[in-house]
């Protein structure tokens, strides 16, 4: 029996979904996104600054959650995910708001894309022959 979006609701609130299902909606899956582990002061955590560095690059913010790791200087680490399949850009822009990245990951680094740029590139690799 497949639930629809309001029974998955309904379920979350009386507290009878599974911790896998309760990951899965909480934090679902987006194919075409990026995941970044920011470092920052507790004192300089801002929800609404990591949304606006993030806009600037005409990405949006899918997911924000601090995390319960800390950098080894002490600072809070927050983790992001956005709808951008490079974090690259969203990155420097975070970098330009005082923040340190310290992982990214986007879409691209997934084992199927680099597999298929390999192959992209031993095509045109026969092709210069």
């Amino acid at each position: 029996m497949t639930l629809n979006h309001s029974d998955i609701l309904q379920q979350y609130i009386a507290g009878n979904l599974p911790a896998g299902s309760r990951t899965e909606v909480l934090m679902p899956v987006h194919p075409d996104s990026s995941t970044l582990l920011v470092a920052c002061r507790p004192d300089d955590y801002s929800a609404s600054a990591f949304a606006k560095a993030v806009e600037d690059c005409d990405a949006q913010l899918l997911w924000l959650s601090v995390t319960g790791m800390r950098a080894r200087n002490g600072n809070i680490i927050v983790a992001l995910t956005v709808n951008a399949r490079a974090p690259w850009g969203v990155a420097r822009s975070l970098e330009r708001y005082g923040y340190e990245v310290v992982h990214a990951r986007g879409s691209e680094d997934s084992i199927e894309h680099r597999e298929a740029v390999d192959r992209v590139n031993e095509l045109i690799h026969y092709l210069e022959i």
